[in-house]
């Protein structure tokens, strides 16, 4: 029993630094820096932002400043920029990765991304139609599931372009 009370009156006396040390939420003056890449070419670079939405596999996701560090496979859909002054930028990726670094670092890797803008609501919906007809024809197995790949990307930039 003594020892329990020489455990329990250390622990007393030993200074609280755990109620110290609190994680806040983030700043709204600090930034987080996105380095966007593709294959062939680097839309970002290194760039202060105030918020990166992207589609996540998991769900759609915001990050800011002090996020924590995780990395997220995305799916096909929008990857939103916004930077100072609440300007936002636009475009759809095919898919990739997002990983969030200690100390306000985003990198984002995709296989393909175009600006949201360069794509016509009508193209999209044509495209989508005769995807869907081909994944439901009578065509081979590969086929089919090509063209359902080929749906679900367009399904996501219909979504995409009707959020814009």
């Amino acid at each position: 029993m003594s020892a329990l009370r020489l455990l329990s009156s250390a622990a007393r006396r030993a200074p609280s630094t755990l109620a110290q040390q609190r994680r806040g939420y983030a700043e709204v003056a600090d930034k987080i820096s996105l380095s966007l890449v593709l294959p062939h070419q680097a839309i970002f670079t290194s760039t202060d932002v105030v918020q990166v939405n992207v589609a996540a596999a998991t769900g759609d996701m915001g990050i800011l400043a002090n996020h924590v560090p995780s990395i997220e496979a995305l799916r096909p859909g929008m990857i939103e920029v916004i930077e100072s002054g609440n300007a936002s930028k636009k475009w759809f990726a095919s898919g990739g990765f997002a990983t969030v670094h200690p100390g306000n670092k985003l990198t984002i890797n995709v296989i393909e991304a175009a600006p949201l803008e360069s794509f016509s609501s009508e193209a999209v919906r044509a495209n989508l139609q005769e995807a869907l007809k081909v994944a439901a024809g009578n065509g081979s197995e590969e086929d089919k599931m090509e063209a359902r790949i080929e749906a679900d990307v367009y399904e996501a930039l219909q979504h995409a372009l009707g959020s814009k």
